[in-house]
């Protein structure tokens, strides 16, 4: 039951940190592209490919299966939104923006992949050898 909770609760932090960022993106960068989104979801991507790097079972730390869960399912799931940015997508082709539709759907795809990538990379660097 303990592991629930903590997920729950890594849920909850990892929301409310999905909230003020792609807020405060969108107040600076506008609403006309979904860019708050899009960094909130690269910027997790990241965190979870270093966070897999890093905390990896066979890996050099040790990190307990409850503290993995609690950030990798719990605050990195809240964080990303996919739900969000299928969303965003749909509303921009029903409004007849296919391009920026498109750019939304390349740049999620690519930039989320090579950041998990990214991610893990500098996670590996950092590890001791």
């Amino acid at each position: 039951m303990l592991e629930y909770i903590l997920v729950m609760v890594g849920g909850a932090l990892g929301t409310g940190a999905r909230f003020w960022v792609s807020g405060f993106v969108a107040e600076r960068g506008g609403e006309l592209f979904p860019l708050g989104t899009l960094v909130v979801n690269i910027t997790g991507s990241f965190a979870v490919g270093f966070l897999a790097a890093f905390m990896d079972p066979q890996g050099f730390f040790l990190m307990s299966p409850r503290l993995r869960q609690f950030l990798m399912i719990g605050v990195c799931g809240g964080y990303t939104t996919f739900s969000s940015f299928s969303l965003q997508t749909i509303d921009l082709v029903r409004d007849g923006d296919w391009f920026k539709a498109g750019l939304n759907t390349l740049l999620s795809v690519v930039c989320c992949l090579a950041a998990v990538w990214l991610g893990r990379i500098l996670a590996l660097a950092i590890l001791p050898k």
